[in-house]
């Protein structure tokens, strides 16, 4: 259950129940592979194991939009 209150009816207390899972869990590390990155702040997350640091979503570590732009920089390069 959210800890926020959500009141507007059953969809939007779903969304943010997933949104506060997905804000506490653990991602993998880009530079070290450890499951490790957790949330720092607002899009700001830390390796607890190498200590990097790197900008992503508000609540994951990723964004589909941020997804696209890896994907298409990785497509210029291999050009």
């Amino acid at each position: 259950m959210s800890k926020r209150d959500v009141r507007s009816g059953a969809e939007l207390r779903k969304r943010a129940d997933s949104m506060d899972t997905l804000r506490r869990t653990l991602f993998v590390c880009n530079a070290c592979g450890k499951k490790k990155v957790k949330r720092q702040g607002n899009s700001l997350w830390e390796c607890k194991s190498c200590g990097a640091v790197f900008a992503g979503g508000t609540y994951s570590l990723s964004t589909p939009s941020g997804d696209v732009a890896a994907r298409l920089i990785k497509e210029y390069k291999t050009r």
